[in-house]
């Protein structure tokens, strides 16, 4: 009987084997330097007619460097909502380096992204700097996005929800003939990782989640006050170290006469072209100039020089250095399947809101999204979407303690909810995204490698602790040349 259940065994063992070499082909991926291996799985797109409208979901597959690798790939699950995974790969492989030598590493694009049925809208940064950021213009570029999208043989808006892509995720792991898998996602791919896990738990093995979204989170509210708190630290931070209090010794009052002083004709250089534009600049357009910058605190450290700057009227800095964080190759999001989701998931959240808005940032924000989502199909979502059961896996969570859009506060009570499979780390100097500093590649790799729950859980993370908090600014004054 034992040697006829072996032989049963393997069998299936070689048939999944065999399935998982017929879902992909090799196939190059600019950035990433070796062949790796492409495949696709063909999807209802509305799940309650799997008759209907078909989409194809494309995935990438690094595959392992050893000949005996693991049997539990990892599955990169990308953020926005918006960005594709497989445009992103590159960038973010290196961190995966030691995980890739036994395992397979998974791009998938998440349907609405990449080449997985996207829902792309028009890139807005070849614009003049005014109608980048005018709200009315806005919305109307997003109107006309929606129209077009509503007339692709795909464009049901209502069926882009992160339940409905988790069910394709794990289409793609059955056409890989894996039984379980390890998830790394970031900012809303830790919102996706989550639902994976409570619609599929007996598949995961381990889950790393950097920068919590839950699915109860309403970012069109909570994203006001969480900034507003990285930014009153960016001011606490300056008053307290010498050298930024010196230079700006009344950095929190300029700030507010700037504000004040709004709206108002100023003339800047476009951060791509370098002309001058002159344009009228509102107390929105302002805050989403600080806004970006807060996400990173080496950018951070540099709006205390750029609110001077302002204050005694140049706004080339605070421009500038928003659009450093401009999207580039891999980092852009498909706007169609962003609002799909937000006005899905994000909006609905409002009237449950306890977040009040920040002192500087309101409700701008919020505002701007209720009048997109006004007229945005919304998908409906199951009941249990809002929870999130108690985990039968090992979790690692990860904050960054200066993030403006996901601090600890959020993943903490995510923690509480997995119960005593979930570890939450702090790192206090981090912004948003942690995964990609200091030594967070080798804790994540011995999180995911360790053979033991119970060891994975006890990883040491605390050479993170140690990360500094970057110095404000200061500008380089090179001494006159001699005459």
């Amino acid at each position: 009987m034992r040697r006829a259940l072996s032989a049963v065994a393997l069998l299936v063992l070689g048939t999944s084997a065999a399935c998982a070499a017929e879902a992909v082909t090799p196939c190059r991926i600019a950035g990433i330097r070796n062949d790796v291996q492409c495949g696709v799985v063909s999807r209802a797109l509305d799940p309650a007619n799997p008759a209907g409208v078909k989409i194809d979901v494309h995935y990438v597959v690094v595959p392992a460097m050893a000949r005996r690798k693991s049997a539990d790939p990892v599955f990169m699950l990308a953020g926005g909502p918006g960005q594709s995974a497989i445009a992103l790969a590159p960038a973010v492989l290196p961190l995966f380096t030691r995980l890739n030598n036994r395992r397979d590493i998974v791009f998938v694009d998440q349907r609405g992204t990449g080449r997985s049925a996207p829902l792309d809208c028009d890139d807005p940064r070849h614009l003049r700097l005014a109608e980048q950021a005018d709200p009315q213009r806005q919305i109307a570029r997003l109107a006309q996005c929606r129209d077009a999208l509503q007339k692709l043989p795909y464009g049901d808006l209502r069926m882009f929800t992160t339940p409905i892509a988790m069910q394709d995720l794990d289409a793609v792991r059955a056409a890989l003939g894996v039984e379980r898998i390890n998830l790394v996602g970031g900012s809303y791919g830790t919102r996706a990782a989550l639902d994976y896990q409570r619609q599929f738990p007996q598949r995961v093995r381990r889950s790393v989640i950097d920068g919590v979204a839950p699915p109860d989170m309403g970012l069109t509210t909570s994203h006001s006050s969480d900034a507003q708190a990285v930014l009153d630290a960016v001011f606490t931070a300056c008053e307290r170290e010498a050298a930024c209090s010196q230079a700006h010794p009344a950095l929190r009052t300029d700030w507010a006469a700037l504000l004040q002083s709004l709206p108002r004709r100023v003339s800047v250089a476009h951060p791509l072209s370098g002309q001058a534009e002159s344009l009228t600049l509102t107390r929105e357009m302002l805050l989403g100039a600080v806004r970006g910058p807060l996400y990173a605190p080496p950018l951070a450290a540099a709006l205390p020089q750029a609110i001077g700057e302002a204050a005694r009227g140049r706004f080339d800095a605070i421009v500038g250095i928003n659009s450093l964080l401009a999207p580039r190759k891999g980092m852009t999001l498909a706007m169609g399947m962003h609002f799909s989701v937000v006005c899905s998931e994000d909006l609905p959240r409002k009237a449950h809101a306890v977040d009040p808005p920040g002192t500087d940032f309101g409700v701008g924000f919020a505002e701007l999204y209720e009048r997109v989502c006004a007229s945005w199909p919304r998908g409906e979502l199951p009941a249990a979407y809002a929870g999130v059961p108690p985990s039968r896996s090992p979790v690692l969570m990860l904050s960054g303690g200066l993030d403006p859009v996901t601090p600890p506060r959020h993943a903490e009570r995510v923690a509480k909810a997995l119960g005593p499979n979930a570890r939450h780390v702090v790192v206090p100097n981090a912004g948003h995204g942690v995964l990609g500093i200091g030594c967070m590649r080798d804790v994540l790799f011995r999180f995911i490698d360790a053979v033991d729950d119970a060891d994975a859980l006890a990883v040491d993370a605390g050479c993170l602790k140690s990360i500094p908090r970057p110095p404000a600014f200061q500008p380089l004054h090179l001494p006159e040349q001699a005459k």
